[in-house]
């Protein structure tokens, strides 16, 4: 954990410890592929959102097996990176 307090804690979904409750606060994409904001949203990644990593894919750790809400998705880390998380309120 990092000594600066006014960092926020915000971290990608793709960095998560399994089984660790948190909620989405903002979808990220990268500029080339502005599709995945909206695709991210329609199932279910909005801010304030309930969210957890519940798996990783072997070997290499993809894809990710994540929770948001009550439905759970298989993403590619590509695509949970675009996920900014922070611990559940």
């Amino acid at each position: 954990m990092s000594d600066f307090h006014n960092v926020s804690p915000a971290v990608t979904l793709d960095r998560l410890d399994l089984n660790q409750p948190m909620q989405v606060v903002d979808i990220q994409v990268p500029a080339e592929l502005p599709e995945w904001r909206l695709w991210l949203e329609e199932i279910g990644f909005i801010p304030g959102e309930p969210v957890c990593l519940l798996a990783r894919g072997l070997p290499g750790g993809d894809p990710l097996v994540v929770r948001v809400g009550a439905s759970t998705f298989a993403l590619r880390r590509a695509e949970a990176a675009c996920v900014l998380v922070e611990a559940a309120s």
